[in-house]
């Protein structure tokens, strides 16, 4: 328990010191396709561990609880609406990019080509594609995963102050930026706090070593002009698993329900 305590005061002060916005950025990786030049390697077998947020992620939150996020006074208003019967019909909603992250799980990372990583969660059996060419043409269809763009980013300096438990060092790096637009509009969290479809998810996802652990460190940003007063900024931590024998994948939805 001393080691795991340890483990998470530097998970927290690596990713509560640093908002999205304060990172120092160089050129990408140059030189091949992604997945050859790909400066950290991201792919394997990840289960979250909660380190933030655990009662909302943990527990099924009540009515009305959407501690922790900017939501505007429509977004409140709607997320007073939801009713708890509702968790009957809801389906996907709770799944889709901005939050299916945050769901306590586990993760199968691997490349599905040379320029697409592939993400897929056993918590509602979701399916992320990470593309870092452009589209070829315009993507019109929404989806609970809605089109994201990848790109590989050259980190020169994280640090300075902010909500850690203490002040994280600066540290040169590297880590994966994507963006994802053409979204349904679905749920931040199972009670029904919305986000509408004018979404926009930003994240990064780094990789942290401790001892002989291994860390997915995932910080996201969801911007949303008709729920969210401001951006809601969360980091949430995988630990590495040595293969997918705990695999245990749950639908969404049951058939027929949407």
């Amino acid at each position: 328990m001393k080691r795991f305590a340890g483990v998470l005061v530097c998970l927290l002060a690596a990713s509560g010191g640093v908002a999205i916005g304060q990172r120092g950025r160089g050129a990408a990786p140059v030189g091949g396709p992604p997945k050859a030049v790909a400066p950290i390697d991201l792919t394997g077998n990840w289960v979250s561990v909660v380190s933030e947020d655990w009662l909302q992620r943990m527990l099924m939150p009540p009515r009305g609880d959407y501690a922790g996020v900017p939501l505007t006074l429509e977004g409140r208003r709607v997320a007073n609406l939801w009713e708890p019967a509702s968790l009957a019909t809801d389906g996907c909603k709770p799944y889709g990019a901005p939050a299916v992250m945050r769901i306590p799980g586990r993760l199968r990372i691997s490349w599905e080509n040379d320029t697409t990583l592939k993400i897929e969660t056993d918590a509602g059996q979701q399916t992320r594609l990470l593309h870092f060419d452009p589209p070829k043409t315009p993507v019109t269809e929404r989806t609970w995963q809605g089109y994201s763009q990848a790109a590989w980013e050259q980190l020169i300096q994280r640090g300075g102050q902010g909500g850690g438990l203490v002040p994280p060092p600066p540290r040169a790096g590297a880590a994966l930026k994507v963006t994802t637009t053409k979204l349904r509009a679905g749920y931040l969290r199972k009670n029904g706090v919305p986000y509408s479809e004018d979404a926009v998810l930003t994240e990064y996802f780094d990789r942290l070593s401790e001892e002989d652990t291994e860390w997915l460190l995932v910080e996201t940003s969801v911007s949303d002009p008709k729920y969210l007063a401001q951006e809601f900024l969360t980091s949430t931590h995988f630990r590495k698993e040595p293969d997918n024998s705990k695999w245990m994948p749950s639908p969404c939805e049951t058939r027929g329900k949407k």
